[in-house]
């Protein structure tokens, strides 16, 4: 069906809902385009649009679809689902408590108990409650660090992880079976309530995630009185639990950024809720230099990602990178479970594809294996799974896009995690007279000076969509020989599983699942990564360059950034 009968068959359905269907008479040319060229897709993070009326958009029929197929992957692929049901959450976006009863009204439907949070919680709390619960799955509706105007649908599986290629496929095949979105029936409230299909969970499951963050405190007697600290969740879903989880834990000069502690849909004093955005930050900034604290901190939306900044020794507070704060959290966890004899024989550390070398280089130091995953912390929650009942200790994961996970009772990215141990970090060392920038440039004269750089090439629509495709065909069809002077000397493409060597011209296997990504490898040691973003209309380029020299790094990172984005720029016009 084309876009313009697709349009008509929404826009004439007698069950369409009111509002969509005013949105749908005044939509654009181009509006129309994109909201229906294409269904809503499963990424690295699950389903995530706009927002709005059509077939690639958020509303209630996409998520009644969603959750069809979720039901039906449930029912013949998981033991006793039924019974097990699945937990709920959702964050502080426009629709999100909607979308979250609409979620559990399907599956209650078809006969699958559903637990719904009683209000916005954290994602990595949706996480653990899938395993304190016994569920068959989870779903959390949420859209993470996106804009105002977007929310997503994320589901678990039995293990508290996202959903993995291979089931999500069996998933994805439910949701296509469906053909008519407006003739999905779904039972009342009222009735599925009546019937215990539908419950509600809250403060008990809060008191016991919050016991499991807190017995991840290697140093609990740090002085943390003298430790100041400013905290702000963006306007999101970690404001009151991590209140409570530093207090807890007796950090007494926590200092809130009180405009942006309550849960806001618009986010009305950031232009975009991301940790990763310097602009993020500007408040945190201001009231840091006005009670001249240590450490700031903030959390994402959904509380499954933190950024910090730390003061430089110039006093001025720097934004450190998601390399750079997994590099630090490395070095202070294993360097101190060392110290107080809890450091396994046999441990491991994740990052990804995509992630500096610096962080795994410092866990090889400590005698820990190190792993690189896919994009998408599924991936690292799977290796935490697959270690279970070895002699294997899962000990740290993190991803350069501001996610870690310390303790694997979560089985993904956990940003209250992550404030707790990166504040205990920065309480230890104060103690020192260090703060964060010391230890990070003590780190790169032992370790050698990293630096990474990510390039967001913005490409929304139909059209975008095409111009990313066309990028990564491009590099390809046809891959560099030489990039800022220096030689490509390897060509990994993860779609195909394929590594070559270029100087031997030997192929080898890459064991990893197959995905859309491409990596190259130059002569000095340096790389750079192209792949589409799994939750925004986004092409990325990833640069990592490593030398013993700071100013070098940066020039080099410069050189082959300028390189490949003149080539990007070619391919898209």
């Amino acid at each position: 069906m084309n876009i313009e009968n697709l349009y008509q068959s929404w826009l004439t359905n007698e069950n369409l809902d009111a509002n969509l269907k005013q949105q749908l008479e005044n939509i654009t040319d181009k509006e129309k385009e994109d909201a229906f060229y294409t269904d809503l897709e499963f990424g690295t993070a699950g389903m995530r649009g706009i927002i709005g009326p059509g077939t690639n958009r958020m509303n209630v029929y996409t998520i009644r679809k969603a959750n069809v197929g979720f039901a039906k992957y449930l029912l013949e692929n998981v033991a006793n689902a039924k019974e097990r049901g699945v937990v709920i959450a959702y964050d502080n976006r426009h629709f999100s408590p909607e979308f979250a009863m609409e979620s559990a009204k399907v599956l209650a439907t078809h006969g699958i108990k559903s637990y719904v949070f009683e209000n916005v919680r954290p994602t990595p709390e949706l996480s653990f409650a899938v395993r304190h619960l016994g569920c068959a799955g989870g779903i959390v509706i949420t859209a993470s660090h996106n804009p105002p105007a977007y929310n997503g649908y994320k589901i678990y599986d039995e293990t508290g992880c996202q959903t993995l290629p291979d089931e999500g496929d069996k998933v994805i095949a439910g949701v296509n079976a469906v053909d008519d979105v407006f003739a999905i029936v779904v039972d009342s409230e009222e009735k599925l309530r009546a019937a215990g299909l539908i419950m509600t969970v809250g403060s008990e499951i809060d008191e016991a995630y919050l016991t499991r963050v807190k017995a991840l405190e290697i140093n609990p007697d740090v002085d943390k009185r003298g430790l100041q600290m400013v905290f702000s969740p963006l306007h999101g879903t970690a404001g009151a639990l991590t209140s409570t989880l530093l207090a807890d834990c007796g950090y007494t000069n926590v200092h809130l950024v009180e405009e942006q502690q309550l849960p806001n849909p618009d986010f009305p004093t950031v232009s975009y809720p991301n940790p990763e955005d310097p602009a993020a930050f500007e408040m945190a900034i201001a009231l840091g230099k006005n009670v001249d604290a240590d450490v700031l901190l903030a959390t994402d939306p959904d509380a499954d990602r933190m950024g910090v900044a730390a003061k430089d020794e110039s006093g001025e507070y720097v934004l450190l990178s998601g390399n750079q704060t997994g590099a630090v959290m490395v070095h202070y966890i294993l360097s101190q479970r060392k110290a107080n004899g809890t450091l396994p024989a046999k441990g491991r550390v994740f990052d990804t594809i995509v992630s500096s070398e610096m962080a795994a280089k410092i866990a090889r130091s400590y005698g820990m294996e190190t792993m690189s995953t896919l994009t998408g912390f599924k991936f690292i929650g799977e290796q935490a799974r697959l270690m279970e009942d070895t002699e294997y200790e899962y000990v740290y994961g993190y991803e350069e896009s501001y996610g870690s996970l310390v303790g694997d009772f979560v089985r993904d990215k956990d940003a209250l995690q992550a404030v707790l141990i990166l504040a205990e970090a920065a309480a230890f060392y104060k103690e020192q007279g260090k703060t964060l920038c010391d230890v990070l440039n003590d780190l790169y004269e032992e370790f050698g000076y990293y630096q990474e750089d990510l390039a967001n090439i913005a490409l929304a629509g139909k059209e975008g969509a095409e111009k990313i495709s066309a990028i990564l065909t491009d590099f390809r069809q046809a891959p560099p020989t030489e990039v800022a002077g220096l030689k490509v000397i390897k060509v990994l493409d993860y779609q195909t599983s394929e590594q070559m060597d270029v100087a031997e011209k030997a192929v080898s296997v890459i064991d990893l699942p197959a995905a859309n990504v491409l990596k190259y490898i130059l002569e000095d040691g340096s790389w750079f990564v192209l792949r589409p973003s799994g939750t925004e209309p986004k092409a990325k380029v990833y640069i990592s360059v490593v030398t013993d020299d700071k100013e070098k790094t940066a020039a080099r990172v410069s050189a082959i950034k300028k390189d490949v984005l003149a080539r990007v720029d070619t391919i898209i016009g």
